[in-house]
């Protein structure tokens, strides 16, 4: 038992080219900027990026300087051994309105190769979907290098790509090598390993603009992606019309596991069962969050921290409908 508490963090906000203005007005981010906010990174351990801390006595200072201060008992004991100062999981939410880039990101093995980072495994939350949004996850058939790259240089390469009409509460396990793209308006919840490598491979036609122009990665990218037909390794909604349970796992991977809390009765829970921080995303409605003497209140679009060793805790339902995504580490 320590005096950890439940905390927050304050949000770094990303400025995209395909944000919107959804990150402020349905989950009250305080953009300060004019242009679209595509991102809310809500926990990360990122070099140059890294979250600070926003309530409690912890307050001002960032998250890995509390892992540098409590060890284990923020992280957890075996986290803490494999990765050490630096938070291994990064959250994020996405504020998809134009294309987001055809993109893949690179393994362990090879992002360690190249860029002395982690891989970049990523999950998917859908938590809300225009009815015409689209997110493009690897191809329709099995391709080639060759063909991808004379597709990505003629601006044909949507033939290609395995198209999904997503709706809220679907969710998508998006493994290193799977190209992917999003656009049409999805607000969607991104928990992935603690990396920000991305290759660009295409940019819908802003490549070649000179005043939209970014860097592209398709060199980089040919031989880390992969070509077979794309086949969806989890189930794709956590709203199966078959089963209501009130706790669902929706992917558990080498990284890290999610499961979805549907809040009905007040839950009561121990930090130290879980061998790991656990990390609350509400996805819908309200909930209030107690611990070692404080009460946090988490709202649609929040995100909010358990360290490992803090002790028993409660979930209260505050709004009628109540889902939280519960994230937990692994090592």
């Amino acid at each position: 038992m320590t005096n950890l508490y439940p905390i927050k963090f304050k949000p770094i906000l990303k400025e995209r080219v395909w944000g919107g203005v959804s990150l402020v007005k349905y989950f009250n981010k305080q953009n300060t900027g004019s242009k679209p906010l595509g991102e809310s990174w809500e926990i990360s351990g990122v070099q140059g990026d890294v979250s600070v801390a926003s309530t409690g006595f912890l307050k001002g200072n960032d998250i890995n300087e509390i892992i540098e201060t409590y060890l284990g008992e923020f992280v957890g004991d075996a986290i803490y051994e494999k990765f050490g100062n630096e938070f291994p999981i990064l959250i994020k939410l996405l504020d998809i309105q134009d294309n987001l880039s055809l993109q893949v990101h690179p393994d362990d093995e090879t992002a360690i190769e190249r860029h002395n980072s982690y891989g970049k495994t990523e999950f998917w939350y859908i938590l809300d979907a225009e009815p015409g949004a689209k997110i493009f996850m690897g191809f329709n058939r099995d391709t080639t290098a060759i063909e991808l790259f004379d597709k990505c240089n003629d601006d044909t390469v949507k033939e290609l790509l395995n198209v999904v009409n997503p709706k809220k509460g679907d969710y998508f396990f998006i493994e290193p090598g799977t190209l992917h793209a999003a656009t049409g308006g999805i607000l969607v919840a991104e928990i992935q390993q603690v990396s920000d490598i991305t290759y660009r491979v295409y940019d819908w036609g802003r490549e070649h603009d000179p005043a939209t122009a970014r860097e592209m990665h398709l060199d980089l990218a040919i031989d880390c992606i992969n070509y077979k037909k794309y086949e969806q390794k989890v189930a794709e909604s956590a709203n199966s019309p078959k089963e209501e349970k009130a706790r669902k796992t929706l992917v558990d991977c080498n990284y890290f596991k999610i499961e979805q809390i549907n809040i009905t009765n007040t839950q009561r829970l121990d930090s130290q069962d879980f061998n790991s921080f656990v990390i609350y995303i509400c996805s819908e409605g309200e909930a209030r969050i107690n611990g070692n003497g404080v009460s946090e209140k988490i709202v649609k679009g929040e995100t909010l921290l358990i360290p490992a060793y803090m002790g028993e805790y409660s979930i209260e339902r505050i709004s009628e409908k109540c889902d939280l995504l519960e994230v937990t580490g692994k090592y």
